[in-house]
């Protein structure tokens, strides 16, 4: 077995620690184990056609290149975004002539998400017959990326972002072979890792970096910060991170939980989401997951947003704040949402049936001939300033869409359709009218 560290300075750290077998490989041993898929492969000999899909810096390209070199495969690497047709077609000549000579060809394509749906589909021929195994690898859900083809023929594995146990291990391997200690205080050491927000490649990049800086004084989490560079946030407003975080909020504010709400607007501004896009999500929120329980809702994000828009950010984000925190601590219904889909429902599936002739206006004699506006009853007029009149198409039962719950305003709401009820019911029977 080869060493793990190897002495040869001028290499950057990151390759230097490259793990030599897919046991040194950190984070993703739901993978790697051996009961777990690619345990199994390895233990086979055989690899099947897969998609790594995983954040930056959890290892993809490495456990490719370790599986090929596990299984004695020739490992060919291409990149999506500096390779085209051509690069392909000499791949798979090599990979026709080694095979006759009994080897396999590992074909990893990083960013394979950014091949088009032309070039994805000039895979399969050679993936089914066996020229290439192929291993590619994306940061992009590849239900929304890839073609449903290549997809059919591939099996997807899911590699998780490096938790603390993994880049608390990257850090020990770093200091054994640079044989000292980071000049960190256990707070800075903290700060370093949260800098890496789980990608490996760039915890060794910035432990690297701190390596050339003096053993005196140690670094606290605020020196470090000043110290290094800080990225931003991996956040991609048109691709899956931004439905995936902008679904964490609208859920946690469904589910009444203000903090969270908060922490994911904050994950999103952080990020450099467009505050309007956020608006426009909270202002559906107030209609849909709120509504009738608490009619100011709606007002009250509507007034947030035209806040935010006059003051700007940062001192507007306070307002989205404030609104997130209205939205989450509010009665919860989705009454009102669903009776407007049951109401569209209905509408589509009773086509062009007519109102009732008593509430059609008659303007003209032929009109009241034929009887429109006949029995009307003026519900001011009427005891209590309601009718009873049933205004749906006579062709139509009665059907009852909005069922409010027993929350916030919509419990009085409820009273109210029930007195209603009560009263409708008294009156179509003749029976006696209901207290007031």
């Amino acid at each position: 077995m080869a060493s793990l560290f190897e002495a040869d300075a001028p290499r950057p750290l990151a390759d230097r620690l490259r793990p030599n077998v897919l046991t040194e490989v950190v984070g993703q041993d739901h993978l790697l184990g051996p009961e777990a898929p690619l345990g199994r492969m390895l233990a086979r000999q055989r690899v099947a056609s897969i998609l790594l899909w995983g954040p930056p810096g959890c290892g993809k390209t490495t456990i490719a290149r370790l599986l090929a070199d596990g299984t004695d495969m020739e490992f060919e690497p291409l990149s999506a975004v500096f390779s085209g047709v051509a690069d392909l077609r000499k791949v798979f000549e090599k990979a026709k002539e080694r095979r006759q000579m009994g080897r396999g060809t590992l074909l990893f394509i990083d960013e394979i998400h950014r091949f088009n749906r032309a070039q994805q589909d000039g895979f399969l021929p050679y993936v089914e017959d066996g020229t290439v195994v192929l291993v590619g690898a994306t940061t992009e859900n590849p239900s929304f990326e890839l073609n449903a083809a290549l997809l059919s023929r591939c099996q997807v594995l899911v590699l998780r972002r490096l938790d603390d146990t993994a880049l608390d291990l990257l850090l020990t391997r770093a200091e054994e072979i640079e044989g000292r200690a980071l000049p960190l205080t256990p707070d800075g050491r903290e700060a370093l890792k949260a800098m890496a927000d789980g990608d490996g490649r760039y915890l060794l990049n910035l432990t690297e970096e701190i390596f050339l800086l003096p053993s005196e004084p140690l670094l606290d989490g605020a020196g470090l910060v000043k110290t290094v560079q800080h990225r931003a946030p991996v956040y991609d407003k048109n691709r899956e991170e931004h439905y995936n975080l902008i679904s964490a909020l609208h859920k946690s504010l469904r589910g009444s939980d203000a903090d969270a709400a908060l922490y994911w607007l904050s994950r999103m501004l952080a990020g450099g989401e467009d505050a309007g896009y956020i608006m426009r999500r909270l202002t559906r929120f107030a209609s849909e997951d709120i509504g009738m329980a608490d009619p100011a809702a709606l007002p009250q994000a509507l007034a947030c947003w035209d806040a935010y828009e006059r003051i700007g950010s940062p001192e507007g984000d306070l307002m989205l704040a404030q609104c997130v925190i209205y939205l989450a601590t509010a009665p919860k219904s989705n009454a009102a949402y669903k009776a407007a889909g049951a109401a569209k429902r209905a509408a589509k599936t009773t086509g062009s049936l007519a109102p009732p002739a008593h509430i059609l206006n008659a303007p003209t004699n032929l009109m009241k001939d034929l009887g429109y506006g006949k029995g009307y009853a003026y519900d001011h007029d009427a005891p209590d300033g309601f009718s009873g009149a049933d205004y749906f198409p006579e062709e139509m039962r009665r059907e009852q869409f909005y069922r409010p719950v027993e929350r916030g305003f919509e419990r009085e709401i409820q009273k109210r359709l029930a007195y209603w009820d009560k009263l409708r019911r008294h009156r179509v029977a003749g029976g006696p009218d209901g207290d007031g």
